[in-house]
């Protein structure tokens, strides 16, 4: 019997190349997202038997329940979840930042991850089957001016993650949490400076070719996947060679 993968944010990006993969190994997946179009280009691609797509924002709340609801029956039985859909916006200073940002980050990357995992948990502990793979970054496990709210959301992820594992002791229920660093092949950059694409390139003006990929980090998801039962990836930082860590920095008089 083919396995079932939900993944959030499978219009682009790592969602979009982990829901290849996956199927490519034999999983059914199902795809959500905004973009219905982009869904539906997806599914062309993958055949109906094994991507199933669902268009919807994962800020709202009672569309996730609507959606999960109405699965149909071959497709309820989710054995992998990637909360995947995230963003950031802007790189603003935080007294210079716009709240809508702000509030539009946490709504994405914190109240729809949590709430799509309430929505799916509960039926791989009453199956003591599972596994929640959530996508967090580095930007939560290290500061830089202008992460602000951003770097706070993918925080909240990554210790989300640990204590959903500290809960799910004596379960079989795996949670692994991904943190990437700079990674091109996705659509963050050009979301976070407003589709400003000359901006978005220059993030990675002098380490292309050497920045990773939405390839790698979808290969990487799928292995964290496909690890045998007994064994939980608990969390896995990964950075291209040529990103480190930033030194301290110091406000000096001139």
């Amino acid at each position: 019997m083919q396995k079932i993968a939900l993944i959030t944010g499978a219009s682009a990006g790592f969602g979009k190349v982990a829901a290849e993969k996956l199927v490519q190994k034999g999983w059914k997946v199902i795809g959500t997202a905004r973009r219905k179009e982009r869904l539906e280009e997806l599914q062309n691609k993958l055949g109906k038997d094994n991507f199933y797509p669902i268009a919807f924002d994962i800020r709202d709340i009672s569309a996730i329940d609507q959606a999960v609801d109405s699965l149909p029956q071959n497709w309820q039985n989710v054995e992998l979840l990637i909360n995947n859909a995230g963003l950031a916006l802007g790189l603003e200073k935080a007294p210079d930042c716009n709240l809508d940002k702000w509030l539009t980050m946490i709504d994405t990357n914190v109240r729809g991850l949590v709430a799509m995992t309430k929505k799916i948990l509960p039926k791989m502990v009453a199956k003591n089957s599972g596994h929640i793979i959530n996508i967090s970054s580095i930007a939560g496990n290290y500061p830089y001016p202008g992460s602000n709210v951003y770097g706070a959301s993918k925080a909240f992820v990554t210790q989300f993650s640990l204590n959903l594992r500290a809960d799910l002791i004596g379960t079989a229920v795996r949670v692994s949490n991904v943190e990437p660093g700079l990674t091109d092949g996705t659509e963050f950059s050009d979301v976070r400076f407003d589709w400003d694409s000359n901006r978005a390139r220059n993030v990675y003006k002098g380490v292309m070719g050497q920045n990773m990929t939405a390839e790698d980090i979808a290969e990487i998801i799928v292995w964290i996947a496909e690890q045998p039962a007994h064994i939980n990836i608990n969390r896995i930082e990964i950075m291209p060679v040529a990103q480190s860590f930033a030194g301290m920095t110091v406000a000096k008089n001139t």
